[in-house]
């Protein structure tokens, strides 16, 4: 029986552009990523089978073959159970479920950058990890110079996916700007808001749904009432694609 302890890195994005589509339908982007000290721990266990996840933010993370730890472990080409405690946020643009699976294939020795795109787009730039651009679908890193940064990061109870920021996009019809945020709510006012875009996402766990403001195709905070703003609530700027700030 071999057991092993694993540590899977969260991922920041600091900056993201949507450079086109492929033929494909896959979004082209120009990001720049950094790896972060916050992380998953992950224990394989050679001779058992299966998943199961415990920890701040294990739920509604899958157990099944839909978890990219599965498809991981398939395309290391290795087997056996794999326990995780969740400490990175889900569905919040961390890239949790991506640096479960890359921590799983640095294990298994796999070292094929490209290929582990293949099982999801952010896996790529986990498993290779520091500081990077990165570009193509996510396949395409070019590392950077390490610079030494602290950041702090607001994790708000809502995750917004993927795929519906990247169809407001396509709707859209791929917009491209500067994306600079406004100095306060203030500009995100009623008045302002036919040049901006609202995307609805899950809310809270048996709450309402949750409307957020693009610019330009570029989330940039929660859709505030009027009296928020009248109140003088600021809007920060969002990351990456998910729910941090």
């Amino acid at each position: 029986m071999t057991v092993a302890v694993l540590e899977a890195h969260a991922k920041l994005t600091l900056s993201l552009r949507i450079t086109g589509v492929r033929d494909d339908g896959y979004h082209l982007i120009d990001a720049e990523m950094v790896t972060l000290a916050l992380h998953d721990r992950l224990r394989i266990d050679t001779e058992g089978s299966g998943i199961s996840i415990t920890g701040p933010y294990a739920d509604g993370v899958p157990t099944d073959t839909s978890n990219l730890v599965a498809r991981a472990l398939v395309l290391g080409g290795v087997e056996g159970s794999v326990h995780i405690e969740k400490n990175i946020p889900s569905g919040g643009g961390l890239g949790g479920g991506s640096a479960d699976a890359a921590a799983v294939l640095r294990w298994a020795g796999f070292t094929d950058i490209e290929r582990a795109a293949s099982i999801g787009a952010d896996v790529a730039f986990c498993l290779a990890g520091g500081r990077a651009r990165v570009t193509g679908i996510g396949e395409e890193i070019t590392p950077l110079p390490f610079e030494e940064r602290t950041f702090t990061l607001i994790i708000p109870p809502l995750s917004c996916p993927t795929p519906a920021i990247y169809r407001k996009w396509d709707e859209l019809g791929g917009p491209t700007g500067e994306h600079l945020l406004p100095a306060a709510a203030e500009d995100v006012g009623v008045s302002a808001l036919q040049t901006y875009d609202v995307v609805t996402c899950p809310g809270p766990l048996h709450q309402e749904p949750v409307d957020l403001v693009l610019r330009d195709g570029v989330v940039i905070g929660r859709l505030a009432h009027v009296d928020d703003l009248d109140a003088g609530a600021e809007v920060a700027q969002h990351a990456a694609r998910g729910q941090p700030v």
